[in-house]
């Protein structure tokens, strides 16, 4: 396996920018890598221009704006805004994937898997390095479609966050502080679709921000990091692995209690639905490395069928 090459930052003359080129060593498909990150099509802390990323993201240092952008077959481009540049700039490479390592993930016994995985050379977990940033949106996905949890996103980026540094496209938000999270007025979250029990799930958290954060130093997710973060009331084992994989990069985190999940790895690799038990059955040989499959199933184009009973939208904005 080939070692990607240290990180070169340095200033550029434009105002406030810094600029980095990641060389990871190997394929990086940058989209594929990134695409967690992004809540819905019209995501303000998401927005993909050509063949250029650009994200909105709340680092311990202050906001920043950052571009993504291929700079050769071999190097990634980084630049990044704001008082959060240099920060950014510095976990680019978690951000794209580094530390994840695939090598002892062997899935040549299963065909599908194996296409997939020949299919997907480029995937990477990325570690944004921030826990807060990641468990808010988690909490407002909670027993909820999609389409509902991104629409308070949004409401909510828009009305408290930072409008993005430097020269990121229009309409691009910085999510709040976590200070500035707890500010937020009850009548704001039920505006945007957010039920009490939500809102203060998010409000717990808060207060407990720097011992959320602080669990970042046990390394890429695990037992004892999804202990932590489930010791804050109202976050359960489906919040605390959808936060450790993006915030930790933990390789080995499916998202228990899901309501798609469990159905597309049951499709995918025995033909029929299953729930959680039969996913994680499913998953077993792969231990350590199951979100992994979970997200090469994910990103293989894979779908299953569609029918049966769809969830219920309940809308709490009116009650």
């Amino acid at each position: 396996m080939s070692v990607p090459s240290p990180v070169a930052a340095a200033p550029s003359a434009a105002a406030g920018r810094v600029d980095t080129v990641y060389r990871p060593g190997g394929a990086l498909d940058v989209r594929a890598t990134l695409r967690p990150l992004q809540r819905g099509s019209g995501d303000p802390a998401f927005q993909v221009v050509g063949a250029d990323t650009w994200l909105a993201l709340r680092t311990p240092t202050g906001a920043a704006s950052v571009l993504v952008r291929r700079a050769g077959a071999d190097a990634v481009a980084v630049s990044a805004w704001g008082d959060g540049a240099g920060w950014a700039v510095e976990h680019a490479p978690d951000l794209l994937g580094r530390g994840d390592d695939w090598s002892d993930l062997d899935v040549r016994a299963h065909p599908f898997l194996a296409e997939a995985r020949h299919r997907q050379p480029g995937l990477r977990l990325l570690r944004t390095n921030t826990v807060v940033a990641m468990l808010v949106p988690a909490v407002m996905e909670q027993k909820v479609t999609s389409r509902q949890a991104w629409r308070a996103w949004r409401y909510l980026l828009r009305r408290f966050g930072e409008p993005a540094p430097g020269p990121a496209p229009g309409g691009m938000f910085v999510q709040p502080t976590a200070e500035q999270w707890a500010r937020i007025p009850s009548w704001e979250w039920h505006r945007a679709g957010i039920e009490p029990g939500r809102s203060a799930t998010v409000m717990r958290a808060m207060r407990v921000a720097p011992a959320l954060e602080r669990t970042l130093g046990l390394g890429r997710g695990g037992a004892v990091v999804a202990e932590r973060l489930q010791s804050v009331p109202g976050i359960g084992r489906w919040t605390a692995a959808e936060t450790a994989q993006r915030a930790h990069g933990d390789p080995d985190s499916p998202s228990v209690g899901d309501y798609h999940v469990p159905a597309l790895v049951g499709w995918a690799l025995a033909g029929a639905p299953v729930d959680d038990d039969g996913m994680l059955e499913l998953l077993e040989p792969w231990r350590g490395h199951r979100e992994r499959v979970v997200r090469l199933i994910g990103g293989s184009g894979f779908r299953k069928p569609a029918f049966g009973p769809r969830m219920t939208i309940q809308d709490h904005r009116f009650h």
